[in-house]
């Protein structure tokens, strides 16, 4: 491992659908400098929709699941990115140089509870799909991933 590579966990309520969304795209996109997690403060499984979604955008997180915070309390990570505001609210205290960054996606599951169709359902979920890769893909201006500025 390159010693420029940032271990970062992506931080959300449920660990089912934006930190998911988020850890795939990190590994899609910038795996050479980021080393990608995922986890929840109440984790309750993986989002069909957020799947499905992300599969049509080329990025496959089908073998992903779901996991509480704690499973990961040894990984030693430079960055915690929360990107609900429960999960900023509720973000557990990490030891060491750990930075918290928030970075705050709209709910997808909460925007298609009206949904009249699956194919109305699925527009959140792809909204926040698209802005989730526009953040990855300019997440150099949120944090910096290489130890040489």
């Amino acid at each position: 491992m390159s010693d420029t590579k940032r271990k970062v966990m992506f931080l959300c309520t449920g660990n089912s659908c934006r930190s998911q969304m988020a850890e795939g795209w990190a590994m899609h996109l910038k795996s050479d400098r980021i080393e990608a997690y995922s986890a929840g403060v109440e984790p309750h499984g993986m989002n069909e929709r957020a799947v499905k979604v992300m599969i049509e955008a080329g990025v496959d997180i089908s073998g992903h699941r779901s996991k509480h915070v704690d499973e990961l309390k040894n990984v030693t990570f430079d960055y915690v990115v929360t990107v609900c505001d429960h999960a900023n609210e509720t973000c557990p205290l990490f030891p060491g140089k750990t930075k918290i960054i928030h970075v705050g996606f709209d709910d997808p599951p909460r925007f298609a509870k009206e949904a009249k169709s699956e194919e109305e359902a699925l527009g959140p979920y792809r909204r926040v799909r698209d802005e989730i890769r526009h953040f990855i893909e300019n997440i150099e201006s949120y944090l910096p991933v290489s130890s040489k500025a």
